[in-house]
């Protein structure tokens, strides 16, 4: 078996011969891959398709079991701008990690391999980034956002409630906000560890109404799912980012502690907050109402032995 070492030098060779003066580009796109031979294609063709000359490609073939790894070659033969890393599965956090250590671009962008770009997306995308250290653009829908610049990073986090968007992709961030974060191996939620640090790291955000990424639901993926440890994990996330709470986040986290406690039993994780009902409408002012006059413990009971209250965890 090929050492560690030689498969490195010969990835630096590859770079070396894409980029020979090592020369620090606009912007690289990172792709993650693993059991997507169906779509892999699609979603590269989709970022080829970006006009975005100045660009490097890094597809992680995380041991994949299907033809990807082969997939990824090829790819790379008919495009001097993609670099393939093929390393020994370590799960989705260690695939991005192993490409965010020889990203050469000025800034980074995400794309899951079972999902796409619309063509010609990231060039508008690029032109609103120079000023700002992070951009996030609308998701075909599932999110869309409006035009707007923040210079608070809590108005960001609670205005445009955030919390309920932490997703690496959609999103175009300056690389030195990865300077000395990376997502954590382990965790299935990992870009809500991972997101308020670096949000923590910006001056500027700026949210686009444009671009659009279109995220594919794939029922047999890792979100869809996640089980009681991975919904923990979730919540634990969302407690300890040290990030503010309003009421509608801590009711964001009430849905999560409701399935936490409906897959794992009676385990509390969320302290205690009494919430404002004006302004809420509709379920959640009854949710807030019964969270308020009885307690989580009995919202998380009825939840599950009802599911009056039962609301995704994530959109």
């Amino acid at each position: 078996m090929r050492s560690h070492y030689a498969k490195m030098d010969e990835l630096v060779s590859r770079i070396i011969k894409i980029n020979p003066h090592c020369e620090i580009m606009i912007l690289s796109v990172i792709i993650p891959v693993y059991n997507v031979e169906a779509t892999l294609d699609r979603c590269v063709e989709s970022v080829l398709a970006q006009n975005v000359d100045d660009m490097e490609i890094i597809l992680v073939d995380d041991s994949s079991p299907d033809d990807c790894p082969r997939l990824c070659d090829e790819w790379a033969k008919k495009d001097p701008r993609i670099i393939v890393i093929h390393k020994h599965n370590g799960g989705l956090s260690d695939a991005r990690n192993a490409a965010l250590d020889i990203v050469n671009g000025q800034y980074i962008t995400f794309v899951d391999s079972d999902d796409w770009l619309t063509d010609n997306a990231l060039v508008p995308l690029m032109e609103m980034i120079d000023d700002c250290d992070l951009l996030e653009y609308s998701i075909e829908g599932r999110l869309q956002l409006q035009d707007r610049i923040y210079e608070d990073i809590e108005d960001y986090w609670i205005k445009e409630r955030a919390y309920t968007h932490t997703y690496a992709c959609n999103k175009i961030y300056r690389k030195e906000l990865f300077d000395g974060i990376r997502f954590p191996k382990g965790k299935v939620f990992e870009d809500a560890y991972t997101f308020p640090s670096l949000l923590r790291k910006c001056k500027k955000i700026r949210t686009s109404s444009h671009g659009y990424y279109h995220y594919t639901r794939n029922p047999q993926g890792i979100t869809a799912n996640a089980d009681g440890k991975a919904l923990r994990q979730l919540l634990e996330a969302n407690i300890n980012n040290g990030m503010p709470v309003d009421d509608y986040y801590y009711m964001h986290m009430v849905n999560i502690q409701i399935d936490v406690w409906e897959h794992n039993g009676p385990n509390i994780l969320l302290p205690k907050r009494n919430i404002r009902l004006n302004g809420l409408t509709g379920n959640m002012r009854i949710k807030a109402f019964c969270l308020n006059t009885f307690g989580i413990r009995f919202l998380c009971r009825m939840s599950k032995l009802l599911h009056i209250f039962k609301t995704p965890t994530r959109i």
